[in-house]
């Protein structure tokens, strides 16, 4: 028997997976802060490995490569974030380190886009992020590649171009908390589940966009993205 919803059910927000005509369906997002010393210290930050630091946005703020976006509302300092992106495949609950990578059902490469001046707004009053980081088409994700395909990626380039400018241009294994550290930890407090994403940081070189860019960024072996900023 079919359910009947008061009002139109939300459509499942998904990601393409490499190779196939798969869908990966997108269940929740965590994005990781401060896990690129280089990163942190241009936040004016310091690096601290005692407890990762971590914030959520909505899965429907997904949004694919190649898409066009108006400039977002609200903000006059609009930013990019590439990130090294986990998929989870199956339920992780307490693991540890050692088998954390048993639940990874492959990698990609997103861009965490941010209302800098939202978000810092918000952190001077200590306040949460959500208006900073969490709006609607925050999250571009490029195609997930399956570990069968590629593995478990440590040593990747990870770059980032404004209008062919680059802006950030730096290495996955320059991560301060690793893949299986930070499923061990996520996992430590919720249960992560198929469709998960583990957004894992961004190295040093944030910087605004504005109308009329042409936003390009890729990993190593992970394939490449596009956006552009209407």
């Amino acid at each position: 028997m079919s359910t009947s919803y008061a009002v139109p059910a939300t459509e499942i927000s998904s990601v393409a997976i490499n190779g196939t005509d798969d869908r990966f369906p997108v269940r929740r997002i965590f994005c990781i802060g401060r896990n690129y010393a280089d990163h942190a210290k241009e936040m004016g930050q310091e690096v601290d490995r005692e407890t990762p630091f971590f914030f959520t946005k909505p899965a429907d703020a997904i949004i694919p490569s190649g898409t066009t976006i108006p400039y977002p509302k609200g903000t006059k300092n609009f930013h990019h974030e590439i990130e090294f992106v986990i998929a989870i495949g199956s339920e992780a609950s307490d693991v540890s380190t050692d088998h954390a990578k048993d639940s990874v059902f492959g990698y990609g490469v997103g861009i965490d886009l941010t209302r800098r001046d939202l978000q810092l707004a918000a952190r001077e009053k200590g306040r949460p992020w959500d208006a900073g980081k969490a709006f609607d088409q925050s999250a571009l994700m490029g195609s997930i590649y399956p570990v069968a395909s590629v593995g478990h990626p440590t040593d990747a380039r990870i770059w980032l171009s404004i209008n062919r400018e680059m802006k950030q241009d730096g290495n996955i294994s320059n991560l301060i908390w690793r893949v299986e550290e930070l499923i061990a930890f996520m996992s430590s407090l919720y249960v992560l589940k198929a469709g998960d994403l583990i957004y894992t940081g961004t190295p040093a070189g944030v910087s605004p966009m504005v109308s009329g860019d042409a936003i390009a960024g890729g990993i190593e072996g992970l394939g490449e993205l596009e956006l552009q900023i209407a």
